[in-house]
Formats: structure tokens, C-alpha cells, sequence
């Protein structure tokens, strides 16, 4: 799913290197290190309904408008979510399936070439040579996310989503 209404015409499409992150306070912590003055599409797998419950991703808007505003080509893709915050940033979201059921959002590694042609409905990804079907890349810790303010209650939920393209739900049979 990609939003443009905010999204200026010259941004409705990218081609760039991605650069993979687990979190958004890893994305931010790589900002605030200065390391992501560049073109870049910023991945974050693993933020779906059955690895993080889909938690809102608008955190990252501010550090990706403030990248597009000096004049770097940057875009979001990630099979989270974003609500209506997203802007004038490009963003790919609720890409299925989702890292955590096997999607190849989840086998994107740094460097990787990212196509995302909004005019075009196109999502590609040149991974060097590799087909992204063939790669066997390891899940990040997600423990974390899953502890402390009650999370641990909704491990049946998150082990029972539906996809994004199915509203994410546990209900699966509701007339």
C-alpha cells in the first residue's frame, strides 16, 4: 500500500540501496550518528502483525522529511504501518507477506537495490545477483518487543494474524 496525496510528483518513485533496520530507534540512532545523509530506501521487516503487533511507525516521518528537505531521495518500506502521518515521504507499507511469515521483505539485506515506482504499482528488489527467494537470513531478536506493559498477553494474537491484506484480524470465518 503507498499513500501519495501528500507525496510531491518528483518523489512518487525511488531507486536506492537499502539500509535495513530492526526498529525505529535503531533508524533514529543511525540518524542521530549522521550515517544516513544519502539516497536510501529505510527497511524495517519485522514490524507485521505476527513479529510486532504492527506497532505505528510515524516515528520515523520527522528524520525521513528532514533527509527529502536537503535533497536525498529516501523512501520507507516496511510491512508495518503508518496512519496518516506519513506525509510527504514515500512509503511502501503493509507489504505481505510479512518478514515473519516467510515474506522476502525479511531477506532485504543492506545494499540491496530498491525500486519503488508509485505511477507504476511496482516494488522490486536487486539483490546483487541474488534471488531474494533463495537467501536464508536470520530473524532479528524480537523478544523485546514482545515484554513488559502486558505485551506477553498478546502472543496468542500475534501467532494468530491474518495478514495485512486480511485486516490483520484473528477472526477468520465473521458473517
Amino acid at each position: 500500500m503507498i499513500k501519495v496525496s501528500a507525496v510531491s510528483p518528483e518523489n512518487y518513485s525511488i531507486k536506492a540501496e537499502a539500509r535495513i533496520f530492526n526498529s525505529q530507534s535503531d533508524f533514529i540512532k543511525a540518524f542521530q550518528a549522521g550515517e544516513l545523509y544519502r539516497d536510501f530506501v529505510a527497511v524495517l521487516p519485522y514490524q507485521g502483525p505476527q513479529a510486532t503487533g504492527m506497532p505505528e511507525l510515524h516515528k520515523l516521518t520527522p528524520y525521513l522529511s528532514v533527509l527529502q528537505n536537503i535533497g536525498h531521495k529516501v523512501a520507507l518500506l516496511t510491512d508495518g504501518r503508518m496512519s496518516g502521518a506519513s506525509g510527504k515521504v514515500l512509503a511502501a507499507i503493509q507489504v505481505t507477506p510479512e518478514a515473519a511469515k516467510g515474506g522476502l521483505i525479511g531477506r532485504i539485506l543492506d545494499g540491496d537495490f530498491v525500486c519503488i515506482d508509485s505511477e507504476n504499482g511496482v516494488l522490486s528488489v536487486d539483490a546483487n545477483g541474488d534471488p531474494l527467494e533463495s537467501r536464508i537470513v536470520e530473524a532479528p531478536d524480537l523478544s523485546a518487543s514482545h515484554t513488559g506493559m502486558g505485551r506477553e498477553l498478546f502472543k496468542v494474537f500475534r501467532k494468530n494474524a491474518s495478514g495485512a491484506e486480511m485486516g490483520a484480524s484473528i477472526l477468520s470465518d465473521v458473517d
